[in-house]
């Protein structure tokens, strides 16, 4: 239900599900997320790239699940990691949006580091269109990357907008013609994995993240104490070391997660 490809420290991950348009499933969920932990893990892999096989990239959950949920009339699905769990990986993510992008597969999308769209890609928040309330935080990430104005009349209306609308409004960071989206995305996933320390993307992410609810303040203060963090001085020292000589750094690669 997953594919896994490794080449030039990118980890390509797509969902395969093509007879359905990759829509989500349990176990779906399951493999994707394994892959992405250990991709977390692999000191051999600086990027991570989610697609999707055929010609959607993710409508949301499969109909039959969510049909069978909603007349067992179920509470919360209890899980083992959130839909949101990619927000916790330390590498670069990267979305090529090959299709069509809705309700849960736009999460999935919004939790990626950018995101890139296909012109035949189509996206939507579909929640309140399947009679449901914005699940997963997409009125929380939404808001965050589009705006107030954007993130409401998404979620409200549920439409359907176009990969360059998307653009547009900050969506997706940039539409690209069908046939040239993976390349886009891998040379972009490349380009980070060779020249970019993995430990600094791992801190930027962190401090990114903990932007969206920090002060100004206090992201002054924990800006204040970068030195102090392990490996810091030494992928300065390289990355200062590699400009100077002109020569492609070699930064160390990151550790195993603390569990």
């Amino acid at each position: 239900m997953v594919l896994a490809e490794q080449a030039d420290g990118v980890m390509t991950l797509t969902l395969n599900r093509p007879e359905r348009m990759n829509a989500w499933t349990d176990e779906m969920e399951q493999r994707f997320f394994d892959l992405v932990d250990e991709a977390d893990d692999d000191p051999n892999i600086r990027a991570i790239i989610v697609t999707g096989a055929g010609r959607g990239f993710c409508p949301g959950m499969d109909a039959s699940v969510l049909a069978q949920r909603a007349s067992n009339r179920s509470g919360p699905v209890v899980r083992e990691r959130p839909i949101t769990h990619l927000l916790s990986c330390r590498k670069l993510t990267v979305a090529a949006i090959n299709g069509g992008c809705a309700g849960l597969g736009l999460v999935i999308a919004l939790c990626c580091d950018v995101r890139f769209a296909s012109t035949n890609a189509r996206l939507s928040t579909a929640f309140t269109r399947r009679g449901l309330a914005p699940e997963f935080g997409a009125g929380w990430l939404l808001t965050r990357i589009v705006g107030a104005a954007h993130a409401t009349d998404l979620i409200v209306s549920g439409r359907v907008i176009g990969a360059e609308k998307a653009a547009a409004m900050g969506l997706v960071n940039d539409a690209v013609s069908h046939d040239e989206l993976m390349t886009v995305a891998l040379d972009y996933a490349r380009d980070v994995a060779a020249n970019c320390s993995p430990r600094a993307i791992a801190y930027a992410k962190a401090d990114l993240l903990a932007d969206w609810t920090r002060s100004r303040e206090d992201a002054d203060r924990d800006a204040d104490a970068i030195y102090a963090r392990p490996g810091h001085v030494e992928d300065f020292k390289e990355g200062i070391a590699s400009f100077v000589d002109k020569r492609p750094p070699r930064f160390e690669p990151l550790g195993r997660r603390a569990v």
